[in-house]
């Protein structure tokens, strides 16, 4: 049982008001008739239609309160529905180290640095995940936390734009990004929880070794999914020339593949390696299709309206009540 528009009922407030105010006023009319001395009629007892007649408005108040309720629109489900849901916990740990300004991919027909195409491919993904948990972790010397576990995805999207290369001292702290990831995912208490590690580079700060970090995340049982951002070989990288204008000049870039897919293989995760936007795209699908948890709720989407059956009796009683202050329990003035 429900009420389709609760908000109805507060009009319930004015029904005491309304008859306490008729009451006043019908109490105000004088008699007609008159009488030299009033002990002829101080020990008279009113007849039973005096009575009925004086508390005619009572009968119109629970009319009134039985539309109110009919208002409120009564309903009750009459047919169970099995809802599908699927959740799990994500940190996403994403590299904001000074190599992410290599521009090596592209975005509708435009070169853009890693990071600007990471972010746009996270937040996609974030788009497909509505019933997840989400989490950011940006690394670079130092791992901080950039918004804790959350279903507020528009609120995690504000803050993952907020992420910028050279906002924390150069470096990649694999190690520190995973353990920053660890601690806002290993006291939770979902059935999936996984850590998607996006890096362009070695392990090279930190004071934490990226596989102790991840031999810890294996013993939570939490799986960490790696992705090696970049192209293979040479990529351009912005520089300033002589004259002080940015030009393009390729820079090698080394990615440790060999940890990165010993960090998945240790967790039961996977590693995966982005050369362009698409590649990058597919990579994230592919994560997308693999960690799904399904979950089975019981909801109720048919109603049955229950309104007639105070609507009815409310103006019966409304009815009744002028029928009778017109006839039988007419007030003779």
């Amino acid at each position: 049982m429900q009420l389709a528009n609760p908000w109805v009922l507060a009009l319930c407030v004015l029904i005491p008001p309304l008859v306490y105010l008729t009451g006043k006023l019908g109490t105000r009319t004088q008699s007609s008739f008159r009488f030299s001395n009033q002990d002829l009629v101080r020990d008279l007892k009113p007849s039973l239609r005096a009575v009925l007649s004086r508390n005619l408005i009572y009968l119109r108040a629970v009319s009134l309160f039985l539309l109110i309720l009919a208002a409120a629109r009564p309903q009750s489900a009459i047919e169970e529905t099995k809802i599908h849901v699927e959740g799990i916990d994500i940190v996403l740990a994403v590299d904001s180290s000074g190599s992410m300004r290599a521009m090596d991919f592209e975005m509708r027909g435009k070169r853009v640095d890693r990071l600007v195409a990471v972010k746009d491919v996270v937040s996609k993904f974030i788009e497909k995940r509505p019933n997840d948990r989400i989490g950011m972790v940006a690394f670079a010397a130092l791992a901080y936390t950039v918004c804790p576990l959350t279903l507020d995805h528009d609120w995690l999207e504000k803050n993952l734009e907020r992420v910028r290369i050279g906002m924390i001292k150069d470096g990649t702290a694999i190690g520190s990004a995973i353990s920053a990831a660890l601690n806002r995912i290993k006291d939770t208490e979902a059935k999936g929880k996984i850590i998607i590690l996006l890096t362009d580079g070695r392990n090279n700060a930190g004071r934490i070794s990226p596989m102790a970090a991840a031999e810890a995340a294996a013993a939570l049982g939490v799986r960490i999914y790696t992705i090696g951002a970049g192209t293979k070989g040479l990529a351009p990288f912005p520089v300033p020339d002589m004259f002080g204008n940015t030009v393009l000049r390729p820079v090698q870039i080394e990615i440790d593949e060999g940890l990165l897919r010993k960090i998945a293989e240790t967790t039961g995760g996977a590693y995966f390696r982005a050369t362009d936007t698409g590649s990058l795209k597919e990579i994230y699908g592919r994560i997308d299709e693999l960690e799904k948890t399904s979950m089975e709720e019981t909801g109720y989407n048919i109603y049955r309206e229950l309104f007639a059956f105070v609507l009815i009796p409310g103006l019966a009683l409304l009815v009744l009540e002028v029928i009778l202050s017109n006839t039988l329990l007419r007030r003779i003035p």
